[in-house]
């Protein structure tokens, strides 16, 4: 089960990320208080460990933005996190031709099935809201993972922390997850508890 840790911001959170090694780190380049721009990921990015592979989460960003934005962080994976299309998607592959995820507000097994026709590699299945494309640090809920026949692999995010990981990762079967409030302290990136999620992945893995 891969480990992605979101809204790296800071040079100290990319310290952090060195120690522990998740599988990725995301930067945030949509509206948000975790917002970076290409420039500060470029250099955080110079910093990282390069077997932790360094994600980009846009929300209806104009393609020809997030094209420069992803070459000038050095981007390896685009996760888009808006109502991107079809073609949108298909335009982001052939532009950059980087791995693409597709965020999914999930309110029912119909809204992953339809999102599942998208040209994406990925899915990230969040919560749903009303007012936000996703940071809400609200749980989904998981019994609709039940109703939909997932092919692609995906991520569960939305709501994690150090409590309640256990119990979600012993009634589920994701390919990874996707964690940021959930390893905060005061709105920073916290140290132990980055290192607390690595040992409980571990231990769910054994």
């Amino acid at each position: 089960m891969r480990i992605k840790m979101c809204g790296l911001r800071r040079p100290d959170e990319i310290i952090y990320a060195n120690e522990c090694l998740p599988d990725y780190i995301g930067f945030v380049f949509a509206e948000s208080r975790r917002k970076v721009s290409g420039e500060e990921a470029k250099k955080l990015g110079e910093q990282l460990d390069p077997l932790v592979k360094k994600v980009g989460v846009f929300v209806n960003e104009p393609l020809r933005s997030l094209i420069s934005i992803s070459e000038e962080a050095g981007l390896d994976i685009i996760q888009l996190h808006g109502d991107e299309d079809d073609e949108y998607i298909r335009e982001v592959r052939h532009k950059t031709g980087k791995e693409i995820w597709k965020a999914v507000r999930v309110r029912t097994a119909k809204d992953i099935q339809a999102a599942q026709e998208l040209p994406a590699d990925k899915l990230l299945l969040d919560s749903f809201s009303e007012e936000s494309y996703g940071g809400t640090g609200k749980v989904m809920d998981f019994a609709v993972l039940d109703q939909a026949e997932i092919r692609k692999p995906y991520f569960i995010a939305g709501g994690l922390t150090v409590d309640n990981l256990p119990v979600i990762l012993r009634n589920t079967e994701p390919y990874g997850i996707d964690i940021s409030s959930g390893i905060e302290t005061g709105g920073v990136k916290d140290r132990e508890k980055m290192r607390k999620v690595i040992q409980l992945c571990k231990r769910r893995k054994a």
